[in-house]
């Protein structure tokens, strides 16, 4: 589909606008009281769905823009909550949320309940992905219906964040930039806002403030393993599920300030008053021209520390119990997304910015990897940079998260798509975990499923419970599926195979190259 029909898509699905009730006539069975209001929610089969619930008590607009997310505050009015809000400003080249209407008010989350009064539910958090720069919750495979009705046990929150040049722009060091201490780590500020947010009201919704789990995917991967890391963040969530995306997605205060400076002479900007002068549009257009892949959370020692895998290996987040794991061919996606000629033409530029760093010892055993990779003339980039960006941060998370007295289970996913250049890519089993088998079409055939059922148990098991392991009894297969806590003597993970969920140790299954990629993890993302 073109980016037209698809905006068109979403908009009958999910569009409209939320207004305020103001005749009280409402359905009071589907509404719920929170601290910035109350909202009524639509319910479908079995299943409310509150979308569009602003968590903050003023939108980041105006002179608000690169300020931090501002605290609600009480409100006793009540509220539609029927559609989503606009999806953060973002590159619609990459993620479908990005296609939909886009806007810098942006700041809501979305709510997804099964109709029970149970109270106490695990509450499982989704941060979308999209490289930092892209994405939205309106994105048809995060609708969690499927999801919530297959696990009415569970309730899940989607929440929005400030993206690219809007959530992550260093400006402290031009010469009005002081007011601006926090503009480099927006996004990450704002999925705390929002967590604060849950963590005052899901118990009105059903569920249990003190049992959260994040769970995100590539950037939101990255940031649920950058949030423990966050000061005060531990008070919201006990659990994190980060799927393909690790602590390396960050740059250095280095980085972030020569990022502005190519923002700034392209747009012909000398102050951040100057950029507030600029449409968002043409921010975002500018910014998705000199810094594609280039807009992470950084270091700044302050919001992040200067070494998250130090941070991690000092106990940093040895309370947050955590489910992390790649897919077996990371960067295929990218291959296939990007086409062959977008491919070359992006990892030409890549490389030579990148390789420049690197000592010559490092280079050649690089180049000694690369030389043993089998398959197409873009397969060893490919697993060089699946290798450096995802699989070798994914274990060494692992690793500093054990040395610091932590618990990790570790997860190897292995199934492939019929497609020869994405293989087992990033982000094909978003449509798994979500119960959204009709998109894995995309990608040339469905799964098989009882094992994408027995994949989403083992979720929802780890959030309820802290342990993914099932007995027989709760397995869709009816065989007990035991995953072990990774450790630095055994190295073992769960290989999520399509026909054989089983646990490994990695130096069988030799996901890593630990002497020619792992060092690669000291550049984040090279």
């Amino acid at each position: 589909m073109e980016s037209t029909e698809i905006r068109e898509a979403l908009k009958a699905m999910y569009g409209g606008e939320n207004k305020p009730v103001t005749d009280g006539n409402y359905d009071k069975s589907l509404a719920v009281k929170c601290v910035n209001g109350t909202f009524v929610g639509r319910k479908k089969e079995n299943i409310i769905a509150y979308r569009g619930i602003p968590y903050v008590g003023r939108q980041p607009v105006g002179k608000l823009r690169w300020k931090a997310p501002v605290d609600v505050t009480p409100d006793d009015g009540v509220y539609e909550a029927f559609y989503n809000a606009r999806s953060a400003l973002g590159n619609g080249q990459l993620e479908t949320g990005s296609l939909y209407y886009m806007d810098e008010d942006c700041l809501y989350l979305n709510v997804f309940k099964s109709d029970d009064a149970t109270p106490k539910k695990p509450v499982m958090v989704w941060i979308h992905g999209g490289g930092f720069e892209a994405g939205g919750t309106i994105d048809p495979v995060f609708d969690c219906h499927n999801f919530v009705k297959e696990n009415p046990d569970v309730i899940v929150v989607t929440i929005a964040y400030r993206l690219g040049v809007m959530g992550f722009l260093h400006l402290s060091h031009l010469p009005d930039g002081a007011e601006y201490p926090d503009a480099q780590n927006l996004g990450l500020l704002d999925q705390v806002k929002a967590l604060g947010w849950v963590h005052e009201n899901i118990a009105a919704f059903g569920g249990d403030p003190d049992n959260v789990t994040i769970w995100g995917e590539s950037a939101g991967a990255g940031s649920c393993s950058l949030l423990p890391l966050v000061p005060g963040s531990h008070a919201y969530f006990h659990r994190l599920i980060a799927q393909s995306g690790s602590v390396n997605q960050t740059r250095s205060p280095e980085d972030a300030i020569e990022c502005t400076g190519k923002l700034m002479a392209a747009l012909g900007c000398k102050t951040v008053a100057d950029l507030l002068k600029v449409d968002g549009e043409k921010l975002l257009e500018t910014a998705k021209a000199v810094l594609f892949l280039h807009q992470f959370p950084e270091r700044d020692g302050r919001i992040l520390p200067s070494d998250p895998w130090e941070a991690y290996s000092g106990g940093a987040a040895k309370d947050i119990d955590m489910l992390i794991g790649c897919n077996k061919d990371e960067m295929n996606f990218f291959v296939s997304s990007f086409g062959l000629e977008g491919w070359d033409a992006w990892v030409e530029g890549r490389l030579k910015e990148k390789f420049a760093r690197l000592l010559p010892e490092e280079r050649a055993l690089v180049d000694s990897y690369m030389k043993d990779v089998q398959g197409d003339y873009f397969q060893p980039v490919a697993s060089l940079l699946s290798q450096s960006w995802f699989i070798a941060p994914v274990i060494r998370l692992s690793e500093e998260q054990v040395k610091g007295g932590g618990k990790v289970y570790t997860y190897y996913f292995t199934p492939e798509s019929p497609d020869p250049i994405m293989k087992c890519g990033h982000a094909i089993e978003l449509s798994i975990v979500f119960n959204h088998l009709e998109y894995s079409s995309d990608l040339g055939r469905a799964f098989d499923p009882t094992f994408c059922k027995t994949m989403r148990q083992l979720w929802v098991q780890f959030a309820k419970t802290g342990n993914p392991s099932l007995t027989a009894a709760q397995s869709p297969d009816g065989k007990a599926k035991e995953w072990p806590l990774y450790d630095l003597q055994d190295k073992r993970v769960m290989v999520l195979d399509e026909f054989d969920i089983h646990p490994e140790k990695e130096c069988e299954r030799k996901i890593v190259d630990w002497e020619r990629t792992c060092f690669l993890t000291k550049y984040y993302m090279l």
